[in-house]
């Protein structure tokens, strides 16, 4: 609807409508519009400021940090007289709950309640609040669903109750400036079809509900269909008199993805096999939620759910450190620990990532890491102090808009890590950060020893989008494990996001060929993942997700299953434990096949094929199909882009996998962590999303001044002697003393700084990268980890 273009009122309805300051108006008599000013509240404790941007000047703005009155939350309640009694429309313009294209601003969950009934959230997702148009400043036209209102006097109260995370702070936050009311024609009418989450042996309810009370009996026709559009159930059901919904009972099903359609209302349900998956810190399996900002609170317990009952035994999270540390040594996690308690209280591990540093922590040479690196130390402490299962030292920092290098960002990888190890005699896991792609930037980053801190190696692998056809298993996992073995590093491989970039049509919706294509991918990339040796697969990701004409998730704009949902729910619960013993043998040309060892004394092999190929000799007992539902025994199958599982008894050809364990605290020389630090003005030529051609490193003239940081995170001063290995080139390298090495004092928890100059001599020439390394010793001769860094003449 146009906010700014209604239509006219019929003479008879006259122009005000009491109560609050609505407006009602109509372009038909049949047609009825009533608009209320967001600063016209009867009843509120929200102020109201000007702006001549409103519509009448002033609006409802909230923006607190303060705790909402326990009895009422923070509210504004409204009188509407409706001319007619029904259905209606509400839109609002308003602040969205997540960001939109237009605006990087938030706000809190809006709850409704309507004529002092109970109070239910606006829990949409963040691809319906995602497609919302711009109105003006922050503020966006937003479809709030519909209400059912009785003819005249109503009262509509919106209230906040939950606070919403800010770039520095968290604060509840609600924007109104006006909303309105539409009168549905021939309503109420069938809004939704649901079947609650079921497992294969147990009773698949179909709930119908309308937008409003029946006033006569409500009848309809349903069909249901599986993921290829096959109809597999007919039936009839009807909401009585004066009902909200109606519930029958479907003939049983397989397994599988289902679609139930209905006066033009679609549904979509996941029947899940009767097997549970392995669940909790063993699991092989993840999915990326980032619940802060796409899952509404009131929605997580029964997301959290959904990921449990669907197979993934880990959940990749985070939360914003300038929220939850505005200013320094000041730390509110309230807000996200709810949410990590009650991912956790549903049976998922939490992967818990770092996010850039507060603004108060950095400089314009730091972006986006702390200058100090104790910061980072402190923070990771107290993150880890939460006892989450593991700990990710950033996402992506090689792809970032940032100008930051590779040794800077293992410097801080260290001191984050020293933090974790030192917070609890058990620590978590830390988890290297999330590599986009292999290159100079990691290749630095390991060159300063960072591996020696870690539990778990860490990337991320998505097909090129560029691609014809369906998506295909990166390299990634190879070219990781490549440098993994290159680097000794006798370490679990995560791949912490994988997925595949799918354009979404109008709406953000995947048509029903993408939805089977992402099926697909699903099962294919967490087989090739963990056949690549990766110890632990996330798919990015699990809620609703909608970003610049791509679509992720599992899950549908309502929060309904996707086809990948129940592939994933097969793929968990057929692997088993998911030991890969290799590939099969004796297979047909053209078709691909994977060994596991699910535990339970079988053998699961997964096959595929670009094109159908028939296997005229099941190579294994019972066949599944791509969603897990049992296929004929004793006769042929056919191996085709849709994965099939073949199983067959066998004993266990894996011996059972150890969880990985936290190694042990690390020395005190591990404890001192090297940082290189050069002016603003000698920063390295920017990242380019990861693509920038060389050099990579600091820029420098032909005489440039630097220092080296030296942090001691350990409990006891120490005498740390560092001094310069040869750079060669034309480069020449001395300490303010003129001195090889120098010596300085650091004290427990402390940082000390030692000077050098760099000369580029003549024959030095422009645009090349060199090394400039580090080495230092403890007071107990014990060697320091070194820094290296890349300098070139600029």
């Amino acid at each position: 609807m146009d906010f700014n273009r209604r239509t006219a009122m019929a003479a008879g309805l006259g122009a005000m409508v009491a109560g609050g300051g609505s407006t009602a108006r109509a372009a038909a008599p049949m047609a009825v519009t009533v608009t209320v000013q967001g600063e016209s509240a009867v009843r509120t404790n929200i102020p109201v400021v000007r702006d001549r941007r409103a519509a009448g000047g002033r609006y409802l703005r909230l923006r607190t940090t303060g705790k909402p009155p326990a009895r009422t939350g923070w509210y504004a309640t409204y009188s509407v007289r409706a001319p007619r009694a029904g259905v209606y429309a509400l839109t609002a313009v308003a602040t969205a709950p997540v960001e939109t294209p237009h605006t990087e601003a938030v706000a809190s969950y809006p709850h409704l309640s309507v004529n002092d009934g109970s109070f239910s959230e606006i829990a949409r997702s963040q691809p319906h609040w995602y497609a919302s148009r711009p109105a003006w400043g922050d503020l966006s036209r937003l479809d709030l669903g519909t209400v059912e209102l009785r003819d005249g006097a109503n009262t509509l109260t919106f209230r906040v109750t939950e606070p919403a995370v800010l770039d520095t702070t968290t604060a509840y936050v609600l924007s109104l400036d006006r909303f309105t009311l539409r009168h549905l024609d021939g309503h109420p009418a069938l809004s939704e079809l649901s079947v609650p989450r079921h497992r294969e042996g147990e009773p698949a309810r179909l709930r119908l509900t309308l937008d409003g009370h029946a006033t006569r009996a409500h009848r309809v026709r349903y069909v249901v269909s599986d993921h290829h559009g096959r109809r597999v159930a007919v039936g009839h059901a009807a909401v009585a008199a004066g009902d909200l919904s109606a519930t029958v009972t479907l003939p049983a099903l397989p397994p599988g993805h289902y679609r139930v359609e209905a006066d033009g209302v679609t549904g979509r349900f996941a029947r899940l096999p009767a097997r549970p998956a392995v669940t909790g810190p063993a699991a092989r399996f993840g999915v990326n939620v980032w619940a802060s900002s796409l899952v509404p609170p009131s929605r997580l317990a029964d997301f959290a759910s959904a990921l449990r009952d669907m197979g993934a035994g880990w959940v990749r999270d985070g939360q914003s450190w300038p929220a939850v540390e505005p200013v320094p040594g000041v730390h509110d996690t309230g807000h996200h620990d709810r949410r990590t308690r009650t991912l956790r209280a549903h049976g998922l591990a939490v992967l818990e990532v770092l996010s850039p540093a507060p603004e108060w922590a950095m400089t314009d040479a730091s972006l986006p890491l702390p200058a100090d690196l104790r910061h980072a130390y402190r923070y990771a402490w107290r993150l880890a102090a939460a006892a989450p299962e593991a700990l990710q030292l950033s996402n992506e920092p090689d792809v970032d808009t940032t100008r930051s290098t590779g040794d800077a960002h293992a410097a801080f990888v260290k001191a984050a890590a020293l933090g974790i190890k030192d917070a609890a005699r058990e620590p978590c896991l830390v988890v290297l950060p999330g590599i986009a792609q292999t290159g100079s930037f990691q290749d630095l980053m390991l060159a300063n020893d960072i591996v020696r801190y870690a539990d778990v190696w860490a990337f991320h692998g998505y097909p090129d989008p560029t691609e014809p056809g369906e998506p295909c298993f990166p390299g990634a996992a190879d070219e990781q494990h490549e440098l993994a073995r290159r680097h000794e590093a006798d370490i679990p491989l995560w791949m912490t996001e994988c997925g595949a970039f799918q354009k979404a049509g109008p709406g953000g919706d995947l048509t029903p060929a993408q939805e089977i294509e992402q099926a697909r991918y699903v099962v294919r990339s967490m087989v090739e993942g963990l056949a690549a040796g990766n110890d632990r697969q996330f798919w990015f990701a699990g809620p609703p997700l909608h970003d610049d004409g791509v679509s992720f998730g599992l899950l549908d704009r309502d929060f309904r299953p996707l086809p990948a949902y129940s592939a994933f729910a097969a793929l968990t619960s057929l692997l088993g434990a998911a030991h890969f013993t290799g590939p099969a043998p004796l297979l047909p040309d053209g078709v691909q096949g994977f060994a596991f060892d699910s535990g339970r004394g079988e053998q699961v092999t997964v096959v595929w094929a670009e094109r159908p190929v028939r296997l005229d000799r099941c190579p294994a007992g019972t066949a599944y199909d791509i969603m897990g539902r049992r296929l004929p025994a004793g006769q042929p199958v056919t191996a085709s882009r849709d994965p099939l599982y073949l199983t067959s008894a066998a004993p266990p050809a894996a011996s059972p996998r150890a969880l990985v364990r936290p190694k042990a605290r690390l020395s005190p020389a591990e404890h001192i962590v090297l940082a290189q630090r050069f002016p603003a003005r000698n920063a390295a030529p920017g990242k380019q999303d990861g693509d920038a051609p060389p050099p990579h490193g600091y820029r420098l003239g032909r005489r440039t001044r630097m220092t080296v940081d030296v942090y001691n995170f350990d409990d006891t001063a120490h005498r740390v002697t560092v001094s310069a290995r040869p750079v060669g080139g034309g480069w020449t390298v001395r300490s303010d003393q003129g001195q090889r090495e120098t010596s300085i004092r650091v004290p427990a928890g402390g940082r000390a700084g030692v000077n050098f100059t760099l000369l580029a001599g003549s024959s030095v020439p422009r645009r090349i990268d060199r090394r400039l390394a580090f080495r230092a010793t403890a007071d107990d001769h014990a060697e320091v980890p070194a820094t290296v860094a890349l300098i070139h003449r600029g």
